[in-house]
């Protein structure tokens, strides 16, 4: 079961009951919200399923272009649970629309959270980087077991592109932010892993654990509190690192700019938003090749393009 919170923070956090552990699980699974990421989904797919993940738990925002078509055929029933999402909820009292993926992210941990080891909570744009070990449950050994790991965005920009280059995102795009942890707005937050049957409270960005409350660890097992983390001393992305492909080519900023937020009504306050962000990156940024240096050590496939290109 589980509760909104009742205070001005009601769509962002929910406080649930940790789910029972089933008998045999194991694994990694990913959990996210999608709508119509037809162009970007398969090489997101492979590529988590060639580091590891056994298991993807996707919420459709009621995609219409085909995004569907094509897990299915790449994902076998085992590998694939779609839930139907069009959630657009209001709190009586407030006004506010729910945050769908906070409800998402909730109803994946009581209903699924029992047959894994561990559920990672991410975005298509988002990629787990293993960076020791060939997968992420080599790399997630260097948490030394914490039930709560807070991943710092890498945020990539433009990388120069002004339209849509060939091939996959993930090669394209070698320019992000030099600091994650320097403090923006926008540009500067977690994504996390945790073991469901530990969590406690569930958010976009924080989860809570019974036997640690409030408390989360980097990717090198260093652990604070949700505030701390934002600490410099906090920073890590020595086993696991997360690449955040948010702008892509000027084009595709544009088009994603105009479709607007699936869970946030106000269009204006979004594309503002956007457009700071962005703005941020571009004047902030490093190179780091460090996801084409992993996938052509292991000669990863992302799409059938992917041997040519590297």
């Amino acid at each position: 079961m589980f509760g909104l919170k009742a205070n001005r923070h009601l769509t962002r956090e929910l406080e649930i009951t940790p789910p029972t552990p089933e008998a045999g699980r194991n694994g990694i699974a990913i959990v996210a919200c999608v709508k119509n990421e037809s162009n970007y989904v398969e090489e997101w797919v492979r590529f988590h399923k060639a580091v590891g993940v056994r298991h993807f738990h996707l919420y459709d925002d009621a995609s219409s272009d085909g995004t569907f078509d094509v897990l299915r055929r790449i994902l076998t029933e085992e590998e694939l649970t779609v839930v139907p999402w069009n959630l657009r909820m209001r709190d009586e009292e407030s006004g506010e629309l729910l945050n769908g993926q906070t409800v998402a992210f909730a109803h994946a941990i009581l209903n699924f959270g029992g047959k894994y080891d561990r559920m990672a909570f991410i975005d298509v744009d988002e990629f787990l980087l293993p960076k020791k070990g060939r997968t992420l449950q080599e790399a997630l050994r260097g948490s030394g077991g914490f039930p709560n790991i807070s991943l710092p965005w890498h945020m990539f920009g433009h990388s120069g592109h002004v339209s849509r280059p060939a091939g996959p995102v993930c090669l394209a795009y070698t320019m992000r932010v030099a600091d994650p942890l320097r403090q923006h707005l926008d540009a500067s937050n977690f994504k996390c892993i945790v073991d469901p049957v530990e969590v406690t409270k569930v958010a976009v960005h924080h989860f809570q654990t019974r036997s640690h409350g409030d408390k989360t660890a980097n990717d090198g097992g260093k652990s604070a509190t949700r505030k701390q983390r934002k600490a410099p001393a906090f920073y890590s992305a020595e086993f696991i690192q997360l690449n955040h492909y948010y702008a892509k080519s000027v084009q595709e900023l544009k088009e994603k700019t105009e479709r607007g937020w699936s869970f946030d009504g106000a269009v204006d306050k979004y594309r503002n938003k956007v457009a700071t962000t962005i703005r941020y990156i571009e004047e902030n940024v490093v190179e780091d090749r460090s996801m084409l240096e992993f996938i052509s050590q292991y000669e990863i496939e992302l799409n059938q393009d992917t041997a040519t290109r590297l």
